[in-house]
């Protein structure tokens, strides 16, 4: 049910801001946030990812400091950041995240935010880190184009 009311949201809020020609940032920065949260619980579904994955374009570019340096937006773009993600949905046992701050302006955003998790590898090795990151998206036609971040 919860997460049929996130979808609802996302749609509403995509609809409405089409509409009126007008770009509501705080609302995307909530929406897109917790849609990302939503691919990291330990209970974590296609479907989540999904619905995070409808926030980007088709060509999107990925830059994750230090380990993906490279920021080039490819026309496989989402298809190979669902294909990385789902390798790791649900291996999580924990997920904490809170959203710290965020600041726009014309098709950019930047969100500061913490998490924590802990889980599982593939080889039955526990995991756990807490990271404070900075994520800069530009944005075209409402959708994320480019995803940098910043992390420890």
């Amino acid at each position: 049910m919860k997460k049929g009311i996130m979808s609802l949201l996302g749609f509403l809020f995509f609809s409405s801001g089409t509409l009126a020609d007008e770009f509501d940032y705080d609302a995307f920065v909530k929406a897109y946030h917790q849609a990302e949260v939503m691919t990291q619980q330990p209970n974590a579904t296609a479907e989540d990812l999904e619905h995070y994955l409808s926030f980007l374009t088709d060509d999107v570019g990925n830059q994750h400091f230090p380990n993906a340096p490279d920021d080039s937006r490819e026309p496989d773009g989402k298809a190979l950041m669902r294909k990385g993600m789902m390798h790791y949905l649900g291996v999580h046992t924990e997920y904490k995240a809170e959203l710290i701050d965020y600041q726009y302006g014309y098709n950019a955003v930047s969100i500061k935010h913490k998490y924590s998790a802990k889980g599982k590898r593939a080889d039955g090795s526990d995991f756990s880190y807490s990271k404070v990151a900075l994520d800069v998206l530009e944005l075209e036609n409402g959708k994320v184009s480019v995803i940098r971040r910043y992390s420890e």
